[in-house]
């Protein structure tokens, strides 16, 4: 549901905060929607109760995290939460594109979507729970980091001392949050769209190439058929999934939303379905992922100058993606072969004529 603070019955702070008093142990986003708020608004509630508003702008933050010591780094959509522990480096700054490039927290950062910044102390029943939170214009979270027992309290000070913001309201505004796009499909570029796809050297230029013929991702992959792109059971991403731990296949899941996307390269280990939720528990790396809004799972082939990259990508019922998991192909770790022979393996599903 879109973010609604401009609404006439908004609960004022005071209101929020004994909402989340009164429900304790609700998620902040479940509690924010049954609230009608965002989840933004339902953290700056809290400012001058343990919150601080500070500068959102990943470029003035991201240097200041490395000092933080071993974090956990939480990214999430609808449907998926990805958790990552590991410290921060080689951040690289882009006006429309950055990164943090490091064995365990991998990022892709989109600065234009960094809108409301916050550092959270909150009191819990084990102490103190120190973190940063941002979020985007309609109030949704792009991304946070979470301290850990060994973190380095001085430097979350010295971060919230170098971005505080002048102004600390406990209010936030806020933005309709975009409809989803469904599939965006053209069946007559279909031949134009399979001559570009031939034609690619990297992953990285196929949302140019899809937009440049009208499409978008997952109308491209109703468009292009075989042998590019196969509509899988929806069976399949569980059958992925114990593939992929039964054979110790490296794998890179990638969890995003319109701020960030988050990686985890390599095995995993641990399945722990829990109603309709299936986790992944593994140390240093945890997946949350709601299966029952699985609507489309796809195998995507793209041709890369290093041989094809093979994809399995989740959408929801609105044709959002959810994640997308690759074979990981790099020095020591080449197991995109058994990747493949998975992939391949996996059942079809028929394809319903899009518009």
């Amino acid at each position: 549901m879109a973010a609604a603070d401009t609404h006439a019955q908004i609960p004022t702070p005071a209101e929020i905060r004994q909402a989340r008093a009164d429900n304790p142990k609700a998620r902040d986003r479940d509690l924010a929607e049954s609230l009608g708020v965002s989840e933004a608004a339902l953290v700056a509630a809290y400012v001058g109760h343990g919150v601080t508003r500070i500068a959102a702008n990943p470029d003035q933050l991201m240097p200041l995290i490395p000092a933080l010591g071993e974090v956990m780094a939480l990214t999430r959509n609808e449907a998926c939460v990805h958790e990552k522990v590991g410290t921060y480096s080689e951040y690289h700054a882009n006006p429309h594109a950055g990164s943090v490039l490091n064995p365990n927290i991998d990022l892709r950062t989109f600065p234009k979507h960094w809108v409301h910044g916050f550092v959270l102390e909150k009191e819990t029943e084990t102490g103190i729970r120190r973190s940063i939170q941002v979020f985007d214009s309609a109030g949704d979270a792009v991304h946070k980091i979470f301290l850990r027992e060994g973190s380095n309290v001085e430097a979350l000070e010295a971060v919230k001392d170098a971005l505080r913001l002048p102004e600390q309201s406990d209010v936030v505004e806020t933005t309709a949050r975009p409809a989803v796009q469904g599939p965006k499909a053209d069946p007559s570029k279909a031949d134009a769209l399979r001559a570009d796809w031939q034609a690619m050297t990297d992953t990285h230029q196929f949302l140019r190439m899809v937009s440049g013929l009208g499409m978008n991702r997952l109308g491209a992959y109703h468009t292009v058929g075989a042998p590019y792109a196969r509509l899988l059971d929806k069976t399949a991403f569980q059958a992925m999934l114990d593939g992929v731990v039964a054979q110790e296949i490296g794998i890179m899941i990638f969890v995003g939303n319109r701020g960030m996307i988050q990686i985890h390269t390599g095995p995993i280990y641990k399945l722990m379905p829990m109603g309709p939720w299936q986790n992944i528990m593994d140390p240093g790396f945890n997946l949350h992922l709601r299966a029952d809004k699985i609507a489309e799972v796809w195998a995507v082939t793209k041709p890369t100058s290093r041989g094809d990259a093979i994809s399995i990508e989740a959408f929801d019922a609105e044709g959002d993606i959810i994640l997308q998991v690759f074979g990981v192909q790099k020095p020591g770790m080449e197991h995109r072969p058994m990747w493949n022979a998975l992939v391949e393996a996996l059942p079809s599903a028929q394809v319903e004529e899009v518009a």
